[in-house]
Parts: structure tokens; sequence; C-alpha cells
């Protein structure tokens, strides 16, 4: 099997040869209080990075922020449809839990749909992250062309 510049796909890359149930192969991160803190993520909102601050607004422990697991949804997206994902592709999640400072975070994904398009085909990949308990964190979709 080649892609359409002739080159075989990378490992783990959906093709035109994906069938809908295809898993995709997910990343793990930690919730590490040091990135939550950066000015990058969190760092105008001390309840993203301050223990105390947290407690005292109810909360167990520094919150992540929604970006940053979507960062990690993206990263599992862009490792199985390469540059496809950043072109005509689209991403949507909603945050349904916090991430709290230290949980250890899995992304999952399935392709759900697979609809010719052109040349190639469009597929809708159930997406979500969850922490090492296996309580979902963010959830949604991405939609993304392929050799179309």
């Amino acid at each position: 099997m080649e892609t359409s510049n002739g080159a075989p796909p990378a490992p783990g890359l959906i093709t035109r040869e994906t069938p809908v149930g295809y898993e995709l192969i997910g990343v793990t991160k930690k919730a590490a209080i040091q990135l939550m803190g950066s000015r990058l993520w969190g760092r105008f909102n001390p309840n993203h990075w301050d223990p105390v601050y947290a407690a005292e607004t109810g909360l167990k422990a520094p919150i992540q922020t929604g970006e940053m697991s979507s960062a990690y949804l993206s990263e599992m997206c862009v490792n199985h449809f390469g540059r496809n994902f950043f072109v005509n592709a689209r991403m949507v999640c909603k945050y349904v839990a916090a991430t709290l400072a230290n949980e250890v975070i899995t992304t999952h994904g399935i392709v759900r749909e697979k609809a010719p398009k052109g040349d190639g085909f469009r597929f809708k990949v159930e997406i979500w992250a969850e922490n090492e308990a296996g309580e979902k964190k963010t959830v949604g979709w991405v939609e993304a062309d392929v050799e179309v």
C-alpha cells in the first residue's frame, strides 16, 4: 500500500483502508503542576497551580486547563492523521470533569464513520481523555479527510 505521493504510510497512520471501529493508540500524560502553572497554560488563574488557593475555592487540588486535554487529544490525532489533521479537519471537545494535578490522563479514539469524499474518505473519530481510574475528563470527536 502507498500514499498518494507514492511513499508507504507511516505506522499507525489512518489510510483509505482503515475500517470503522479502528481504535487509535492514545497518548498518556501526567497533569504536572509545573506545566499547569506555566504562562502557556494557566498562570493567570491560581486555581491551575496553587494548592492552597485551589483548596480555598473548594477544589481537591489545582485543576488542569481544558486546553491541556485538547492538546493531548490533538497529539493523538496528529499521530494518526499526520498532515491531514491540519487541512480541513475539525475537532470538537467538551470538558466533562476537572483534571486534577498529578492525575495520569490517557487519550482514546475510535473511528465511527468513514464517508467517501473525492478520491478518498472523510473519517469521523470519537475521542476522549480519561484518568487512571477510567473517569472521562474530556469527550468529543474529530473529522479529517484522508487522500481526498
